[in-house]
């Protein structure tokens, strides 16, 4: 009897650090180098066959699974994602991003770091217009960093500048990352709030965070300027000037810069704006991007013409867009109304024949990337980036259900609970583990994987749900940047000339990782910087 009652508090004690082993095996199996999504979801079901058999595991906790892909399928928010993924990868396959670098770095190149503040400026408006970062470093790596090199910038100054550049399109909205923490958040701040006994819960939108982010974002893209402004100034040998008669006259730099920078900045303009503004969701506002994105590359790429050429009815379909935006943000379109004016009447019968110019200009364009042979590479790529985002989703979520039914949740409650410092011991603990995974995981899968499992106990006590996903946002854009697996690092190893040593690559990361942690300091300490602008606009 007491062999087996030893056996029995083996038994318990193993099934009390099932939850704990299932962290450490994720852990090993995605640095090991597997799939992350069958690890997540290879894992669950291994811990589940244990908690079953030890008889700590129930078994109800798993059948939830199918209504949870469901919804994430149905899930309005999430559509969004493949939306702004097809928008940057339009954007990107019309070498959009080529031209902004080219007249950025006329505008600023003869002055000293003239073409690392072009570059950083360029991410900025490429992460506003697509939030790709592997789009935007690749190519800002393939046409601006042999040229840096060769204008005589120091190799490390050169790639941490576009390494860095190029994750701006996780925190300046409309962002991947953004939509996706929005969801985690507002789901993990219902649930905090029905603990607490609230049974009509707020909710936050993407577009809160969305509007929360912007600020930082800009904050952010200050802080990289102002460092790249100051080694110009004190150490000029790492980032020279271009001679001012090798980029041509004033006039035509920037007569071929008012050319280029007009339609994305619409774009930015026509999404971000129609979302901070109320007039459309997130989801809405993507499909209006996608549409946007691919009348600027059909007029890009179609040959001049008159009204009824090409390009004519491309930027006709692109003026109309803008046009029906303005209409449907000041008059009332609803068809079937008992009571509608004159003015109104007047309104629908325009925007009937501005809706259908439109896909004209749409058809337009596609003939035009089939023409240049794009158009299987846009939606190739498109597919396989939305396949993974939701393959990591569902085995996120067999993840998550077998870890709360193994008592997960209240391990990690008790964890943060108990940590010294209170509320501020937490948030630092869990920033610091978030910063530390940054270096081997992706952010999806921390996004999907801790995210989760940590929100809802700090928003129990009582942290503000739009601050808490604005830092986490920025904490998880390092992870692009630190080493041995930020990502931006591999995108920039991967075009990078040769003779750039990775180990410079790295070197020039370091400063823009601190100066990252410098954002999150002061978001820390200002709060304000995230909370001003949701509360203005929703209150």
């Amino acid at each position: 009897m007491g062999e087996l009652a030893s056996h029995g508090f083996c038994f318990c004690a193993a099934a009390g650090w099932l939850d704990i082993a299932m962290i450490i095996s994720l852990c090993i199996l995605i640095i090991a180098g597997y799939p992350v999504a069958f690890s997540l979801a290879g894992v669950a079901l291994i811990f589940a066959v244990i908690g079953l058999t030890l008889g700590v595991f129930d078994p109800n906790f798993i059948k939830p699974f199918g209504q949870r892909i469901h919804g994430a399928v149905m899930n309005q928010t999430l559509v969004a994602v493949p939306m702004f993924i097809l928008m940057g990868v339009i954007l990107e396959k019309a070498r959009i991003a080529e031209e902004l670098l080219d007249e950025m770095a006329k505008l600023f190149g003869t002055m000293r770091g003239g073409l690392g503040i072009s570059v950083t400026i360029v991410g900025a408006l490429l992460a506003a217009s697509t939030g790709i970062v592997g789009a935007t470093v690749v190519t800002m790596g393939l046409l601006s960093l042999p040229t840096m090199l060769r204008r005589g910038y120091d190799p490390a100054f050169a790639s941490g500048s576009i390494a860095a550049a190029g994750t701006l399109g996780q925190i300046i909205p409309p962002s991947i990352v953004l939509i996706l923490l929005g969801d985690v958040i507002s789901n993990a701040y219902q649930k905090s709030q029905l603990q607490q006994g609230v049974f009509a819960p707020e909710t936050i939108s993407v577009g809160d965070l969305f509007a929360g982010a912007l600020f930082p974002g800009l904050m952010l893209v200050s802080l990289y300027l102002l460092y790249q402004i100051g080694v110009a100034a004190f150490q000029g040998s790492k980032a020279p000037a271009i001679p001012s008669e090798e980029l041509g006259s004033r006039r035509e730099v920037w007569a071929a810069a008012l050319k280029t920078l007009p339609p994305p900045l619409i774009l930015i303009i026509a999404v971000l704006g129609s979302i901070l503004a109320g007039i459309a969701t997130p989801t809405e506002a993507a499909s209006v991007g996608a549409v946007g994105a691919l009348l600027i590359a059909g007029s890009r790429l179609a040959p001049a013409g008159g009204l009824w050429s090409v390009r004519g009815l491309v930027i006709a379909s692109a003026i109309s867009c803008v046009f029906l935006i303005l209409l449907t943000s000041n008059l009332d379109l609803r068809l079937g109304r008992q009571s509608v004016t004159q003015f109104e009447q007047i309104g629908i019968g325009v925007a009937a024949m501005l809706s259908m110019i439109i896909p004209l200009g749409v058809l337009a364009a596609l003939r035009e990337l089939k023409r240049h042979k794009t158009l299987f590479a846009i939606g190739d790529q498109t597919v396989r980036v939305t396949t993974m985002v939701f393959a990591i989703l569902i085995g996120a979520a067999m993840f998550s259900l077998v870890f709360r039914g193994l008592g997960g949740e209240e391990t990690v409650q008790q964890l943060l609970s108990s940590m010294p410092g209170g509320v501020v011991g937490a948030m630092i603990g869990v920033m610091l583990i978030m910063f530390v995974l940054g270096f081997f995981l992706d952010f999806i899968e921390i996004t999907f994987v801790v995210v989760p499992l940590v929100a809802p106990a700090l928003l129990l006590m009582g942290i503000d749900p739009i601050w808490l996903g604005v830092m986490m946002a920025i904490n998880l854009q390092t992870s692009f940047l630190t080493p041995p697996f930020g990502f931006a690092l591999f995108y920039l190893r991967g075009v990078a000339p040769p003779e750039l040593k990775t180990t410079e690559i790295y070197r020039g990361a370091i400063p823009y990782i601190g100066l990252q942690i410098i954002a999150l300091a002061l978001l820390a300490v200002f709060p304000g910087i995230a909370t001003w602008l949701p509360n203005l606009i929703y209150g």
